[in-house]
C-alpha cells in the first residue's frame, strides 16, 4: 500500500473471489460476450452510416449513436476486468481509478438522456404524426444527441471532484471489479461531508429519477394513444415496437435502481452481478432487441451485401479482363 501525506495513492480491485476454474470460465464467457457486443454495435453503426435511407431517419440516428455509447460503455470496464481475471493484476492507481469512475458514471448518465431522447422520438412519432417530420428533423436529432453527451459528462463533475478530495487513510481494497462511488466512499475516513452526500442524492434524483419519469410519461402517452386511435393491425405492430423499447429501458434502469436506489448497504457480490448486467450483458442484448423483427435494418443489411457482391464481382471481372489482355 502506497501513501503520500497519509493518503492512499493506489487501490486494489478485489474483483471475483473464486477458484481458478471458475475464474477461467468467467474470463472465457465475458471475453466472448465482449467480442459479440463489439461486433453487434459496430455492425449497427456501419449499416446506418453506409445506408443513406437509414441515415436520414431519426430512430436510426439515435440507434447508431446509442450503439457508439454502448461501445464506450463496455470498453470502460470490461477490458480492465478481463485483464485482472487473466493476470491477477488488481492494483489501480488513484488517478486511474477516479478517471474510470468519472467516465463510467458519465456514460451511465448519458445513457439515461439517450433513452429519454428515444422515448421523445417515439412519443412524437405516434402521438403527433403530422408534426413529427418537422419537429424531429435530422438536425434536431443531432442536437438531442449532442445534449445527451454534454449533459451526461457534466452532471458528475462535482460529485467526482468532491469524492476525490476525501481522505483515504486505509485500507485500500475496493470490493468490486471497477471503481464506483459506493465502494470508494466506504474506504474514506469519516466524516463524509454533507455537501457530497447532498450532491449525490441530487444527481440520483435529477438524472435517474427525472429521466425515468420522463420515459414513463412518454411511453404511457404512447400506449394511451395507441389504445384510442389505432386500428387492430397497426396497434399490434406499434405495440410490438414499443415493447422492445420498453425492454431496453427495463434492462438498464432495473439493475441501476436495484443498486443506487436501494436503502442500506448492498451485498458486494450482488452489486457485482447487477453491475455486470448493465455493463456487459445489456450492451450485448440491446442490438439484438432493437434489430429483432426490424424490417428496415434487415433490408439495409441485404442492400449492403448486394453492394458488396456487386463490388467484388466487378473487381473479379477487371482482374480477368487484365489477365485476358496480358495473354493476348
Amino acid at each position: 500500500m502506497q501513501f503520500t501525506n497519509g493518503t492512499v495513492q493506489e487501490f486494489i480491485l478485489l474483483g471475483f473471489e473464486v477458484g481458478q476454474l471458475q475464474r477461467l470460465l468467467i474470463l472465457t464467457f465475458f471475453t466472448l460476450l465482449y467480442m459479440l457486443a463489439m461486433a453487434e454495435n459496430i455492425t449497427i453503426i456501419t449499416l446506418v452510416v453506409l445506408d443513406t435511407h437509414l441515415a436520414r431517419l431519426p430512430m436510426y440516428i439515435f440507434l447508431s449513436n446509442f450503439s457508439w455509447l454502448e461501445i464506450c460503455y463496455v470498453n470502460t470496464n470490461i477490458p480492465r476486468m478481463l485483464l485482472d481475471l487473466a493476470l491477477s493484476n488488481k492494483i489501480i492507481s488513484f488517478s486511474s481509478c477516479f478517471l474510470q469512475f468519472y467516465i463510467f458514471c458519465s456514460l451511465g448518465s448519458t445513457e439515461c438522456f439517450f433513452l429519454s431522447s428515444m422515448a421523445l422520438d417515439r412519443y412524437l412519432a405516434i402521438c403527433h404524426p403530422l408534426r413529427y417530420p418537422q419537429i424531429m428533423s435530422p438536425n434536431f436529432c443531432y442536437v438531442l444527441v449532442t445534449a445527451s453527451w454534454v449533459l451526461g459528462f457534466l452532471v458528475y463533475i462535482v460529485p467526482v471532484a468532491l469524492i476525490s478530495k476525501l481522505t483515504f487513510c486505509g485500507p485500500n481494497v475496493i470490493d468490486h471489479f471497477l471503481c464506483d462511488h459506493g465502494p470508494i466512499m466506504a474506504l474514506a475516513c469519516p466524516p463524509i461531508p454533507e455537501a457530497l452526500i447532498i450532491s449525490l442524492i441530487f444527481m440520483n434524483v435529477v438524472v435517474v429519477l427525472g429521466n425515468i419519469m420522463f420515459v414513463v410519461l412518454s411511453y404511457g402517452s404512447v400506449i394511451v394513444t395507441l389504445m384510442k386511435n389505432s386500428s387492430k393491425g397497426n396497434r399490434v405492430k406499434s405495440f410490438s415496437t414499443i415493447s422492445l423499447h420498453l425492454l431496453v429501458v427495463t434492462l438498464f434502469y432495473g439493475p441501476l435502481a436495484g443498486i443506487y436506489m436501494k436503502p442500506g448497504e448492498a451485498d458486494p457480490n450482488v452489486t457485482k452481478i447487477v453491475t455486470l448486467c448493465y455493463t456487459a450483458i445489456t450492451p450485448f442484448l440491446n442490438p439484438m432487441i432493437y434489430c429483432l423483427r426490424n424490417d428496415q435494418m434487415n433490408e439495409a443489411l441485404l442492400r449492403l451485401w448486394r453492394r458488396k457482391a456487386v463490388f467484388l464481382k466487378s473487381k473479379i471481372d477487371r482482374v480477368k479482363k487484365r489477365k485476358g489482355t496480358g495473354n493476348i
